[in-house]
């Protein structure tokens, strides 16, 4: 079997464990074998067949290959990993199922839960409480993901899994450089466009630089078409508020009714999206034994429109917007890596500073159908003498945002001889973090609230100047967000024999969480305090009863012991992991590991609050002053190997994990707050199976595979949340029961040392529940009222109203419960090209047959809008490295 070195190079480029193959070329003996690339899955670099964790990897020519540049697209290309959002930069990870409900992405920032995947840049956690980030996938090396908990290497948000997308580095080997065009066209949409390029400079024998530049104009395809009162738009609030006011409009067609009007709006292709940006990194080699090398990245993200579909609307791509959804996202990012030897000893130390600002203005007009107090905003229905006198006025609102957030982090770490029959890996790690934002909310007409300029409540503001903001403006978010904590982490590795190792792995950890600041209606820094201290005059002064405080504490209804007199929040725990391998031959590897993983506590504005109904589930009931840590233990088995002489890989997990006092955001208007808050839902259980399977079928044929068998289930769920959360025995969100894909590469000898190819892809992932909340069948109701026709989406009804408990309107109707289901689909990619080795030319497919995906189902403005991906896509690339 003879191939030339080209071809070799194709082969290596595709035949990833899920896709990852080796950087550098190894010795063909018989005939071509799958390589494998180097990780770092357990802070050492290894082989990623010898690692005795699950690891997968998209290399930076798989990247490449599919075409795959920003978050979105790599995600689905790694079936046990999910994103949930409502476009770039507003995206959540999940792993394994592991997942729950972020509140709407407009307050996320306010909110500040906690991911529970952690994402790295290299060797920087840049995940972030609110959102995480949407780094451009350029000139990047490889993307891995560890699925698992892996806390006691990478910490606190790495409950479910990590995902470290690892960069190009500067070389020592002389000049390089490369660039990549594109351009593309989208059905029923905008033309996009992008260039990307990297130069590689050795100004010294020890001194490197490298640079990587990239502009990415995604044109836009849903279209923000003109409202049509009475014809399927919004017809205004009039027909909600009979439902929701407890019959003060017994007809309301007697309300006189403003619709809002968009006609200034109205626009084809309005979701636009425009990542830019640079990396700058140098490598000095100050000795022998030491290197340093310092990166800073910069991005600049802006988008317009929304990323969603009304299924109410026409087709697919049709929205109704009334103010102008912007979003800015811009970061830096300045890491260094000084690693060396003291003797036997392999020592690191890594830092960084990243500073995020986020600048968003979102449409909020739908927040007039979402219940008690959201009419009140745009009627006079509680002062109307008669019906006829009832007026429901323009609803238009929006939501502005300024965020600032800034994360510090050291870590230094010790690896002793790798070659010795014992290693250890042992650091230390500090991470400051500081979230400060200011939400600015225009939710009440100024005809009917003439006098709305709002100041935050008892003090001049943290992060403004405390007001008057302008006239529009009836609540203000004022808060900032801090969490420092500090860790140490080991893991010491044993052969007991030549093909058996043993491994026990720790980290102790103490995290310091304080939330200060104020709404327009809460103090939020005095609360806080008040619950920590517990002084009868301090709850007083918050309007709280001390006694009924006491009470709430002492039968468990309430939880503060881990609030300090000043507010501050503080949790320490250590957390294990363990394994066992066993490495038959160079070909084969079986491993057991037994693993943990956390998300620590999260404070809420309104915490110890009564709820506003105190009738069935919620008699007594008050709202946490923080959401528990939750935690997952992880049990695996996996196996990893290459088979046919080298010509076949088959890697493979199967796994059980339990999840206790699962964190999830909650939002219920009607029975608790109109303020969203962090809870405890209860406890989880998840099974699942992930494989990767590459084949090299022919010297001219490369085949991957992969996929992810899940099942998930609630055990547990909290006694006030029965009727609201879905019941135990059901299903996890967002994550399928199967899902896969499957990719080719065949190429060919063409004449002049050319070579052609052919991609092809298919991506499949299965029906998918929608969030935590049982809350279908309302919006539906909802839905109808507003469109005079429901959704049309998919709902599973989990919990029929049953004594007396499911959801209630203000009138006592109670619904059936019951979530949106994400409807599965397949997508189909395939692209064809010439390559030699300087230059590559490829005329690509993306979404073949024109699939609308339901990527996520946002209920933010109380009817559901549909996610979705890209229509059909047609383009071509070009790229040439030059040495």
């Amino acid at each position: 079997m003879k191939i030339n070195k080209l071809s070799y190079a194709i082969i290596t480029a595709l035949s990833a464990s899920s896709l990852a193959m080796a950087q550098d070329a190894t010795e063909v003996k018989e005939g071509p074998k799958i390589e494998t690339i180097e990780v770092t899955a357990t802070k050492r670099t290894e082989s990623i067949q010898d690692v005795p964790v699950t690891v997968s990897a998209l290399s930076g020519q798989a990247l490449e290959n599919l075409g795959v540049d920003n978050f979105q697209d790599y995600v689905e290309f790694l079936p046990n990993v999910v994103f949930q959002g409502t476009g770039p930069g507003q995206n959540e990870i999940y792993i394994r199922g592991a997942a729950t409900s972020q509140t709407n992405i407009a307050v996320s920032t306010v909110q500040a839960l906690q991911p529970s995947v952690a994402f790295y840049l290299d060797e920087q956690p840049v995940s972030m409480q609110g959102r995480n980030l949407d780094i451009y996938a350029a000139d990047v090396a490889r993307v891995e993901v560890l699925p698992g908990p892996q806390g006691t290497l990478f910490g606190a948000s790495s409950q479910s899994g990590t995902v470290r997308m690892i960069t190009n580095k500067p070389n020592f080997n002389g000049f390089s450089g490369g660039v990549d065009l594109g351009a593309s066209f989208t059905k029923d949409g905008e033309m996009s466009n992008s260039v990307e390029a990297f130069m590689n400079f050795t100004l010294r024998d020890d001194l490197a630089v490298r640079v990587t530049a990239y502009n990415d104009n995604q044109g836009g395809w849903i279209d923000n078409i003109r409202n049509e009162p009475g014809e399927g738009g919004y017809i205004g609030s009039a027909i909600v508020i009979d439902r929701i006011s407890g019959g003060v409009l017994p007809d309301a067609s007697q309300a006189s009714v403003v619709s809002p009007n968009n006609d200034a709006l109205v626009e084809k292709d309005s979701n636009d999206a425009i990542y830019s940006g640079v990396r700058v990194g140098v490598a000095h080699e100050i000795n022998a034994d030491w290197d340093l090398l310092v990166q800073h990245t910069q991005q600049q993200l802006d988008t317009e429109g929304v990323f969603a579909y009304d299924p109410n609307l026409e087709g697919t791509q049709s929205v109704n917007r009334f103010q102008a959804d912007k979003n800015s996202d811009t970061f830096g990012l300045t890491t260094w890596t000084l690693s060396g030897r003291l003797a036997e000893l392999e020592v690191v130390y890594t830092g960084g500073f990243l500073d995020r600002d986020i600048a968003s203005t979102v449409d909020y007009t739908g927040y007039t159908n979402g219940g008690l107090f959201a009419a009140y905003y745009v009627c006079n229905h509680y002062t109307a003498a008669t019906p006829a006198d009832v007026e429901c006025l323009d609803p238009t609102k929006f939501y502005k945002e300024d965020t600032d957030t800034s994360r510090v982090t050291h870590e230094f770490r010790v690896n002793t001889d790798a070659s010795k029959d014992w290693r250890i890996t042992a650091g230390v790690f500090y991470d400051s973090q500081e979230l400060s934002t200011v939400g600015q909310f225009k939710i009440a007409n100024t005809e009917l609230f003439p006098n709305l300029a709002r100041t935050t409540v008892g003090q001049e503001g943290i992060n403004s100047d405390g007001g008057p903001f302008n006239s529009e403006v009836s609540f203000v978010n004022d808060v900032t967000h801090g969490i420092d904590q500090i860790a140490l982490f080991g893991q010491a590795e044993y052969d007991i024999t030549d093909t058996v190792t043993v491994s026990l792995g720790a980290r102790w950890y103490e995290i310091e969480d304080e939330y200060k600041g104020s709404t327009s209606t809460v103090d939020v820094t005095r609360r806080i305090r008040a619950f920590g201290s517990l002084d009868p005059a301090e709850l007083a002064a918050v309007g709280e009863d001390p006694a009924a405080i006491d009470a709430a504490i002492a039968s468990g209804q309430l939880d503060v012991s881990l609030l300090d007199d000043d507010g501050v929040l503080t949790v320490d725990d250590v957390i294990y992991k363990a394994s066992i391998d066993w490495k038959p031959n160079d070909d084969l590897l079986v491993f057991a590991t037994y693993s943990e993983g956390f998300r620590p506590p999260v404070t809420n504005r309104v915490g110890g609050g009564l709820a506003t109904n105190q009738s069935g589930a919620f008699d007594g009931f008050r709202i946490p002053v923080y959401s528990t840590t939750d935690t997952l233990k992880n049990y695996e088995i996996g196996m990893k190997g290459d088979f046919l002489d080298g010509i076949l890989r088959v890697n493979a997990t199967a796994y059980m994990s339990e999840i206790t006092d699962l964190q999830t955001s909650r939002f219920d208007p009607t029975n608790i707050s109109f303020l969203v808050f962090t809870d405890n839902v209860g406890d989880a259980e998840i099974q699942g199976i992930d494989g990767d399977i590459t084949w090299l079928a022919t010297d001219n044929l490369v085949i991957d595979a992969s996929f992810s068998i899940l099942d998930t289930e609630l055990t547990r769920i909290n006694a006030e949340l029965d009727g609201i959360a879905p019941p135990v025995g059901a299903a996890l969100p967002y994550s399928a029961d199967f899902s896969g894909n499957l990719r080719a590469r065949y190429f060919y000898e063409m004449d002049n040392g050319l070579t052609g190819f052919v991609n092809g892809s298919l991506v499949y992932t299965g029906d998918r529940l929608a969030g935590m909340s049982m809350d279908a069948y309302v919006l539906e109701d909802t839905t109808r009222l507003v469109y005079g026709v429901g959704s049309g989406l998919s709902i599973e009804n989990e919990a029929p109203v049953y004594d007396g408990v499911g959801y209630t309107d203000t009138n006592g109707n109670l619904f059936a419960g019951g979530r949106y289901i994400q409807d599965g689909y397949t997508l189909a990619n395939v692209a064809f090209g010439v390559t030699n080795d300087e230059w590559k030319a490829e005329i690509y497919i993306d979404n073949l047959f024109d699939e609308r995906a339901v990527l996520h189902i946002d209920n933010q403005q109380f009817t559901p809008k549909v996610v979705t991906n890209r229509p059909r896509t047609i383009g071509f690339r070009l790229s040439y490295d030059f040495y």
